[in-house]
């Protein structure tokens, strides 16, 4: 609005110079006495804030200095920001979607990790429990590995 009232001081000093050299010195008694709205009051009354005026009647001064993009942000406002809050939204979802795969692809390869401990754990542990290599871990016992295959004892059944 402050904008437009510097556009229109301008506008304002051409009128009552225009209007100053058109009246030509008269007798203050031939002057009917009606009083007239100022040029500025004038213009104020022709141009108003809800004034639609067609994009035709723009012209390139307009359109460069602002006043279309001006009024079509005024009309639009509440439109812009929801559009303003609806993309801040989908880029800060995006960004923690992002951070959760990161997240999730990490725990992932220490899962992979884990399980390749545990499996070759395992497998240590069957080999340590083996006969065989607990008696020849325990080297101080009287136990002694035997070099005939094991045999079958036959019980006769009465």
């Amino acid at each position: 609005m402050a904008d437009d009232e510097k556009d229109l001081q301008p506008k304002v000093e051409e009128v009552l110079a225009v209007e100053v050299t058109e009246e030509q010195p008269q007798k203050a008694e031939d002057q009917p006495k009606v009083k007239e709205p100022s040029a500025l009051q004038r213009m104020k009354e022709q141009i108003s804030e809800d004034d639609d005026a067609p994009v035709s009647s723009l012209s390139l001064r307009q359109i460069v200095g602002g006043d279309y993009l001006f009024t079509l942000v005024r009309h639009h406002v509440m439109l812009i920001l929801l559009v303003v809050i609806i993309t801040t939204v989908y880029i800060g979802f995006r960004y923690q979607c992002q951070q959760d795969v990161i997240e999730i692809n990490r725990l992932e390869g220490e899962l992979a990790k884990a399980k390749y401990k545990a499996m070759s754990s395992s497998s240590d542990l069957t080999e340590m429990c083996r006969q065989s290599n607990v008696l020849r871990l325990n080297q101080d016992t009287l136990l002694k590995i035997s070099d005939q295959p094991p045999f079958i004892i036959e019980v006769p059944e009465e």
